[in-house]
């Protein structure tokens, strides 16, 4: 995404300095071959100068939604998350530092080769783009496209009120292999509850082994009259009498909410055991760590979300000078976040479309793993395409033909970048593993909803309604904020003969010529 963005800049820059907006592709190619290489040196490096900060604020809201999600304090999903913010500063880096010095080696060829089949105008040409087109149609109708898609993605959200989540185990392993055809039968035969069974690790504290024997047998019984368990059972005791571990069967399944009742009311009982025998115990369990893993997964996802959506609207802020944008940007965020667990939940665990024909549960790391991922591919979007509406209202366009102008050049750039990862996200769909399905079917539909509704229709609907208003900040307020030049405003005037020419004089007076 970042390096498209720099090019897209590059080739905008290139086509200005030659003045090829109405030129053929073979005309154009051919006036790029006559830059000299200083001056196609000098566009890569403008380029960067006026799309670099942009990626990289793009690149922080990504690095924010990523690294905040070592809060959740599970080891491997912070040593995910971790790594993959580590790859995106990575991306940055090289955005900014190899792949100018690339397009200032390479130069031109970087577009030589072209595809036959494309007949789409370039964004600066006289005849209008498709993203032109539609951000017309937009602006003709503002109340229209913005109350339809709003209206659109509130329905498809309905769902998400069914949502159900749960730790895969064997009985949501694909139909008809092994582990879940015994999980199958285990639960026609004895019940769902042996596919869950807890362990009560049962601790004398110390006790004779006489002593902790009768608090052993005690565990055993207490624990046996707890609503929810169907059995419990000594079924090992150390040497030394000091622990035993005691293998509990609840009447229901790993993912019922009844079990994870069982489980509460168990510990809960442990206070009052521990009064009556001085001994103690702790419950786990594959089926124990899952819920409790679902349920750390549910206390940190407002935190998360909260953390994450604050530290961003304050870089947009930084970023856009306004606080219109940011809003519109969180706003409509979490509309295509709810679209997409609607469609999620309707698809996979309620059937539709006949899609799958194994309704299940969702994952539990998926929400807060897909608002991670996807809210910074949303503000990539977000950036991408406001960052050249901004500029050109800086630069003395009105308000409504700066968000015109800007999606032209912007619309593109994000279309590109929604459809690679769309992409890459679909193909997860092909994967047999239906945990994987879900997961891949999410993103990509996270990203279409995000991208083609919110940041094409919503964002720029929004901005015509508002007008001047949504590029305005409060003084004080604007006082505080650092200044960040994110418009290329301080590189207007940056002439490449005027700089070249300086640097020739130099050179010169160098030689004593």
């Amino acid at each position: 995404d970042y390096a498209l963005f720099i090019v897209s800049r590059f080739r905008n820059e290139l086509i200005a300095r030659v003045k090829g907006e109405d030129l053929e592709p073979k005309e154009l190619a051919a006036k790029f071959k006559e830059l000299p290489a200083q001056e196609r040196a000098h566009l890569a490096g403008l380029s960067v100068g006026k799309a670099g900060s942009a990626v990289v604020f793009a690149g922080l809201t990504v690095l924010i939604a990523l690294a905040a999600l070592s809060i959740i304090n599970i080891p491997f999903l912070t040593a995910m998350a971790l790594a993959a913010a580590l790859t995106v500063a990575i991306a940055v880096v090289v955005a900014l530092t190899f792949l100018p010095a690339v397009l200032g080696a390479v130069g031109t060829k970087v577009f030589a080769a072209r595809a036959p089949w494309v007949k789409a105008p370039d964004p600066e040409s006289e005849k209008p783009t498709m993203g032109l087109k539609w951000v017309r149609q937009v602006r003709k109708r503002p109340v229209v496209f913005l109350g339809a898609s709003v209206l659109a993605l509130l329905l498809l959200a309905i769902p998400v009120l069914n949502m159900r989540l749960a730790m895969p185990t064997d009985g949501t392993a694909n139909l008809g292999s092994p582990q879940r055809t015994a999980y199958e039968w285990i639960d026609e035969d004895f019940g769902a509850g042996r596919n869950a069974p807890l362990v009560a690790l049962v601790d004398g504290n110390g006790q004779d082994p006489e002593t902790a024997q009768k608090s052993f047998a005690e565990a055993v019984t207490e624990i046996s009259q707890v609503d929810g368990v169907k059995h419990a059972q000594l079924t090992q005791m150390t040497e030394d009498a000091g622990y035993a571990q005691i293998l509990i069967t609840p009447t229901t399944g790993a993912t019922d909410e009844v079990t994870s009742e069982t489980l509460e009311n168990l510990r809960t009982l442990e206070g009052t055991y521990s009064d009556n025998t001085g001994a103690s115990f702790a419950v786990t369990g594959v089926t124990a760590i899952y819920d409790d893993i679902s349920d750390r997964l549910s206390e940190v996802l407002i935190p998360y979300v909260a953390i994450v959506v604050v530290l961003a609207f304050i870089l947009l802020m930084v970023v856009f000078r306004s606080l219109w944008v940011p809003l519109i940007a969180a706003l409509g965020f979490a509309l295509s976040v709810a679209a997409t667990f609607g469609v999620t939940v309707g698809i996979w665990q309620e059937g539709w479309f006949g899609i799958t024909d194994d309704p299940q549960p969702l994952l539990s790391f998926l929400p807060i793993m897909l608002i991670g991922i996807v809210f910074g591919l949303a503000m990539d979007y977000q950036v991408f395409l406001v960052t050249r509406m901004r500029e050109g209202y800086v630069h003395g366009k009105t308000a409504g033909n700066a968000v015109s102008n800007g999606f032209k050049h912007g619309a593109r750039v994000v279309t590109a970048a929604a459809l690679i990862m769309m992409s890459v996200f679909s193909a997860f769909i092909l994967m047999d593993e239906a945990l994987i399905k879900v997961m891949g079917s999410a993103l990509a539909l996270a990203v279409f909803f995000d991208a083609f509704i919110v940041r094409m229709t919503i964002v720029p609907a929004t901005l015509f309604l508002l007008g001047d208003r949504a590029w305005k900040l409060p003084k004080w307020l604007d006082k505080i904020l650092p200044k960040v030049d994110v418009e290329g405003e301080g590189l207007v005037g940056e002439d490449a003969d005027a700089i070249l020419g300086a640097k020739d004089t130099k050179e010169k007076v160098g030689t004593g010529a």
